[in-house]
């Protein structure tokens, strides 16, 4: 009997479970921004170490705040590698990504609304130090109970300790809570491993194993998570 829900959120609530690379590439392309997939690639895992790194994201720091900083980062790293020299393109590419967030923020809502009203629910998350402030600009803060993120807490997913606060947070067993995310390694694998149901919002992931898993508890979209 679920008595809880615990929500990822980057890829969860803010893509329709695209993981976030495939939304800047998208970005990329509609700002006509001339690099290879490959490029891209290298470009967006260093600038996500440099954000593990170096703290550029500040608390107070919104979803396109971020978005600025980190395609700054990356479109610097291109220029470096001598692959573009078009670096102000990186805010048309930021602006729409925010923009892309926003309108799968909206379709998400009326589920978050719905589910909050019956379930308390956690928000347990892998981001940037500024994940309150996000929730807020997008006016989701309310439908959460409690925020576990990575940066403040100092556990990074998969570690399923993260998840564990979520429960505890909850006051609740773990097999009285759902867990539903956008990552089968790091919210499908660790939550199970503690005793949470899952649902895993599925569609297209980083790497190919992903795309080409099958199993029980895929959901296509939040709207199937109605009938709980």
């Amino acid at each position: 009997m679920i008595k809880g829900i615990i929500f990822d959120y980057g890829g969860t609530i803010d893509s329709r479970g695209v993981y976030w690379s495939w939304i800047i590439w998208d970005g990329y392309r509609e700002a006509g921004v001339n690099v290879t997939l490959e490029q891209f690639r290298e470009a967006y895992v260093f600038a996500e170490c440099e954000l593990a790194r170096v703290r550029h994201v500040l608390p107070n720091d919104n979803f396109l705040d971020l978005l600025n900083k980190k395609m700054n980062i990356e479109f610097a790293r291109l220029v470096e590698q001598g692959h573009t020299d078009c670096i102000e393109q990186a805010e048309r590419v930021a602006h729409y990504c925010y923009n892309r967030a926003r309108e799968c923020v909206e379709e998400a809502r009326p589920v978050l609304e719905a589910l909050s009203a019956k379930y308390p629910m956690m928000l347990v998350s892998n981001f940037y130090g500024n994940i309150d402030s996000v929730l807020r600009d997008f006016d989701l803060r309310k439908y959460f109970k409690g925020i576990i993120e990575s940066s403040v807490v100092g556990i990074r997913k998969p570690n399923p300790t993260l998840f564990k606060l979520g429960i505890d947070a909850l006051e609740m067993e773990a097999h009285e809570v759902m867990v539903v995310g956008d990552s089968l390694k790091k919210d499908i694998f660790p939550s199970e491993k503690l005793g949470c149901h899952t649902r895993w919002i599925k569609a297209r992931g980083w790497t190919d194993d992903e795309q080409t898993t099958t199993r029980p508890g895929i959901i296509s979209s939040l709207e199937e998570l109605m009938s709980l």
